[in-house]
């Protein structure tokens, strides 16, 4: 008999041979569920109600710092994105530049969030702009009374307040009460206008950011019900070899020229500046190969309060998936 598995991601490129059913998890039968990243996070890590399920990096290593997260991870990635773009001011404030944050009222929908994580740390390590030179408020970004998933602890000299429960940090944004918003998604104000990046060079930064680091940030984990893994051994090798293979295709997708097979017209002069950047197999999977963006993700999470120790790249995964064979 196969073993029942629920699976629940978003419907990436990536994912997409693992939903339509060309590409299976050995020895599993699979209830593949597509949901939205937010409600995976809040259902996963509430009320572990999946077997399989992509986690946020940081609430993964809060838990698994503190010995209490019901999952292990996979080193397999599904987001990952270059978070200069997450910061927004309005449209006629004075701050043009990074160090123009200093002293200044900045809001995110939770303080733990990874994309805020990785933008910290940026702030800090590229432009000289430490977390406790910023007054931290945390809410819903377009609906009122978000709250942390993950209860922490700010460190010493890091102000972290929430908003009332009434309000939103769009709003906020707009009626000057915080000079800055750091969200993963772009709110209804850049769309509307009123709001616009702080980075208004973004190619030509992140590129730099990476040429420099060779960092390419790490947003979301692939976590597997660690008591799962404990009863079927097997189990997380074969996870990873299925989302390995669902990605691998994806990447040969994007290859082809003969038609585009993505609706976009400079499809590949995009792709073939990214493989020269950043190489071939330009969204890895495994840890060695993603040790820095690991390292320098784990070094900024327990710089920020967040993990109870600083934690080492191996101890976030399953160890069956440090190595594969090879032929």
């Amino acid at each position: 008999m196969k073993l029942p598995l629920t699976v629940a991601c978003w419907d990436y490129d990536r994912t997409r041979l693992l939903f339509d059913g060309q590409v299976a998890i050995e020895g599993c039968e699979t209830n593949m569920l597509c949901l939205p990243v937010e409600e995976t996070f809040f259902r996963a890590l509430r009320s572990t109600e999946f077997d399989v399920a992509e986690l946020s990096l940081s609430s993964y290593t809060m838990m698994r710092s503190r010995g209490s997260c019901p999952y292990i991870a996979i080193p397999v990635f599904l987001s990952r994105m270059f978070r200069h773009s997450a910061i927004y001011v309005r449209a006629d404030s004075p701050l043009r530049t990074p160090e123009d944050l200093r002293g200044r009222t900045v809001g995110v929908p939770e303080y733990q969030l990874t994309a805020p994580v990785w933008v910290r740390g940026i702030l800090q390590d590229e432009y000289g702009v430490q977390p406790h030179e910023l007054r931290w408020r945390t809410g819903g970004v377009e609906t009122p009374g978000r709250h942390e998933k993950v209860s922490f602890a700010a460190p010493p000299g890091v102000q972290v307040e929430s908003i009332p429960a009434t309000d939103t940090l769009d709003q906020h944004l707009l009626d000057g009460r915080i000079d800055a918003l750091i969200a993963p998604r772009a709110p209804a104000s850049f769309v509307q206008g009123k709001s616009v990046r702080l980075f208004n060079n973004l190619r030509e930064t992140e590129r730099a950011y990476y040429a420099k680091t060779g960092i390419f940030p790490i947003m979301h984990v692939v976590g597997i019900r660690a008591a799962l893994v404990e009863q079927q051994p097997w189990l997380a090798a074969s996870v990873y070899k299925a989302f390995n293979q669902g990605k691998d295709h994806a990447l040969r997708e994007l290859s082809e020229v003969g038609a585009l097979k993505t609706s976009l017209p400079w499809l590949t002069s995009e792709y073939d500046d990214t493989v020269a950047a950043m190489g071939r197999d330009f969204w890895q999977y495994g840890v060695q190969s993603n040790k820095a963006a690991l390292d320098a993700f784990l070094r900024y999470h327990h710089q920020q309060g967040l993990s109870s120790r600083l934690m080492q790249a191996g101890e976030l995964f399953a160890p069956s998936t440090e190595e594969q064979f090879v032929i």
